[in-house]
């Protein structure tokens, strides 16, 4: 019987101490934040381009006017 009675004894200690645990599960929906986006277009092609077009032009005419 003293075999019983440890079994109910350890029984009733894991039953008391089994109260003492707690789990807790936090859910925080965190808000999302933008940022702006900063965005530097590079138009020297486009200025490069109408330069070649313009010196371009005056270039061909002096090539004519040499060969002529």
């Amino acid at each position: 019987m003293s075999s019983s009675w440890r079994q109910l004894l350890l029984l009733a200690a894991v039953a008391a101490t089994g109260g003492c645990i707690k789990l807790t599960t936090e859910n925080e929906i965190k808000p999302i934040e933008v940022k702006p986006i900063h965005i530097t277009v590079d138009v020297n092609v486009k200025i490069d381009r109408a330069l070649d077009d313009f010196f371009g032009d005056l270039d061909a005419a002096d090539l004519q006017s040499h060969q002529e």
